[in-house]
């Protein structure tokens, strides 16, 4: 086949980004041939703030290199991955017009929420759920913290629905939980058209080969990833080591805690690459991740599974799914720092249990997480959105 990728950069790098790279260069290596059309935030200074705006709504600009792109290569299929702000839902139309079946990922929430990720004021938010306006989102001004910015996003999701958009456009969508497809389904989207597919790694970093030596964490230092919930949990955790890999706005606030609190079992690693990332998974007992949102589908849990270390984390979105109780790891409730340091130090000190869950753990991976299953899924889903597109 070949396959047209269309990806809308974020000015700071993320998990859409490693999935969109991953998934061109697996389709690449199975012979498929590639082409690109992307976008980088980092050109919305450049353009200036009415006109992104306008183009978060209907981009003109990215209908017209679209048009050439699909006359020029005459691609199978498209397949979407981000589209805000720069590229837009008007591209969509594009495909239709084009005869092209049309695949979009559904990386995060947007389609339902301002900021994309349900959650406001320290806790899950739905409010804005099937609501034309989202009015509530641009009331309490969720994203940037700016009713002006937030109503650019408000603006988007109340003209596509009217124009239904999400329900006629795209042929399928993907979405790497079942927890994540029943959000879209309860927000709104044609449960027929989602299609469950998860994250993969693209290479297999092999399994740990000696027993872990602290707890990690590794991800964004913000409140929704629970970073404070995990700092609060180990005020009665004296004796057991933690890591904490990543940066984020929470950073200056999390290094004043584990300062003042004298904790001098807690390490702050600050950002590393995904070798390092790799490495300190590989000499971690285990590790916890404590969101307290609704997780799509963390990158981080493949890689752990495959170096076959468990995870603790809270019962939550994906986590609740993927991490399953007492077979491939343990869960504590969200947001409640004792019910975690009471799972982490039964964990710590039930070094065969814990073994026990990693070996789940890489079973896991082997049997969903590798790049040759996740390739299947991928090509099936192309092939569907194909013979659906004939029939529109």
């Amino acid at each position: 086949m070949k396959i047209l990728l269309v990806h809308n950069y974020y000015q700071q790098p993320g998990g859409e980004d490693i999935v969109f790279a991953a998934e061109a260069s697996l389709l690449r290596r199975h012979g498929h041939e590639v082409v690109e059309y992307t976008e980088d935030n980092q050109r919305i200074n450049e353009a200036g703030r009415v006109a992104a705006a306008i183009n978060a709504v209907w981009s003109r600009s990215s209908r017209r290199k679209l048009v050439q792109i699909l006359r020029n290569t005459r691609p199978d299929v498209v397949h979407f991955h981000n589209t805000f702000p720069l590229i837009s839902p008007s591209v969509y139309y594009v495909c239709r017009d084009a005869g092209v079946p049309v695949v979009q990922t559904l990386h995060n929430y947007r389609l339902l929420c301002p900021t994309a990720t349900l959650f406001r004021g320290g806790e899950v938010c739905e409010d804005c759920l099937n609501k034309i306006p989202p009015w509530p989102g641009v009331l309490h001004a969720c994203y940037h913290r700016s009713r002006a910015q937030t109503a650019v996003i408000a603006t988007m999701l109340t003209v596509h629905r009217l124009f239904k958009t999400w329900q006629r456009e795209v042929d399928i969508y993907i979405t790497p939980s079942e927890f994540a497809r029943r959000i879209f389904v309860k927000g709104g989207l044609p449960q027929e058209k989602i299609i469950v597919k998860p994250n993969f790694l693209c290479d297999d970093p092999g399994m740990r080969e000696k027993e872990g030596k602290y707890v990690l964490f590794a991800g964004r230092l913000s409140r929704e990833k629970g970073i404070i919930t995990l700092l609060e949990a180990w005020q009665n955790l004296k004796e057991i080591p933690l890591k904490i890999a990543g940066d984020g706005p929470l950073m200056d606030e999390v290094r004043a805690f584990v300062r003042k609190e004298g904790f001098k079992h807690v390490e702050v690693l600050g950002w590393r690459d995904r070798k390092e990332v790799l490495t300190s998974i590989k000499e971690a007992r285990f590790l916890v991740l404590p969101s307290e949102w609704y997780e799509v589908f963390p990158l981080i849990m493949p890689e752990v599974f495959a170096c076959s270390v468990p995870i603790i984390a809270s019962g939550l979105g994906a986590g609740a799914e993927i991490i399953r109780e007492g077979q491939n790891g343990l869960h504590f409730l969200p947001g409640n720092a004792k019910d975690l340091a009471s799972k982490v130090e039964w964990a710590w000190t039930h070094k065969k249990e814990m073994e026990g869950l990693g070996k789940n753990a890489r079973r896991d991976y082997e049997e969903k997480y590798t790049a040759e299953e996740n390739y299947k899924k991928l090509t099936d889903i192309y092939k569907l959105a194909i013979e659906r597109s004939k029939k529109r």
